[in-house]
């Protein structure tokens, strides 16, 4: 029967070397030109190619400031491409109530920011400039204006919807504020 040695490291003070038994650990350094940080967020080289960079977290965050994912798509393809890419993970998808912290300006939901297009106001129109263009746009487009338009009740419906979005999204910041 062979016999287990026995440690001499009985604690403090310690009588072995400090370290002696870890091996040295291997850290890759961010692969941005004179950066000594540490690089561990992977970045395409290229697309299809799996070959990446390794940035430090503020190289990786300027290196994809201009990566536009629908590039060369018109809106209604990067709507669909949209569409389809959060069907498959419907799981993920954020809360209704989350809205305000979703894609958009900073400031305001993609609904809202589509709502103003429509109203043909600029991301950071206040809610007055809201009420003007509404009332005049659909002063242009009413029903009552235009009985039997079909294509300026649609019109009309899109206004009604973009108001309906904004009036909301004002009032969830007044209760906020």
């Amino acid at each position: 029967m062979s016999r287990s040695r026995r440690s001499d490291n009985w604690g403090f003070p310690r009588w072995g070397g400090y370290g002696a038994a870890r091996d040295a650990v291997t850290v890759r350094l961010c692969d941005r030109a004179g950066c000594n940080e540490k690089g561990d967020c992977p970045a395409p080289k290229s697309p299809n190619n799996p070959d990446r960079w390794y940035f430090c977290q503020r190289h990786a965050a300027e290196y994809n400031s201009g990566w536009d994912y629908f590039a060369g798509l018109d809106k209604e393809e990067a709507a669909e491409r949209e569409a389809s890419e959060t069907r498959d993970n419907s799981g993920y998808q954020e809360a209704a109530h989350y809205g305000w912290g979703g894609s958009g300006d900073g400031s305001r939901s993609r609904d809202e920011m589509r709502a103003l297009e429509v109203l043909g106001l600029e991301s950071d129109a206040d809610f007055d400039a809201v009420k003007k263009a509404w009332r005049a746009k659909a002063k242009l487009v009413h029903p009552d204006v235009r009985p039997g338009d079909e294509d300026a009740a649609k019109a009309f419906q899109a206004l009604q919807l973009a108001y309906e979005v904004l009036r909301a999204a004002e009032e969830r910041r007044e209760w906020k504020g």
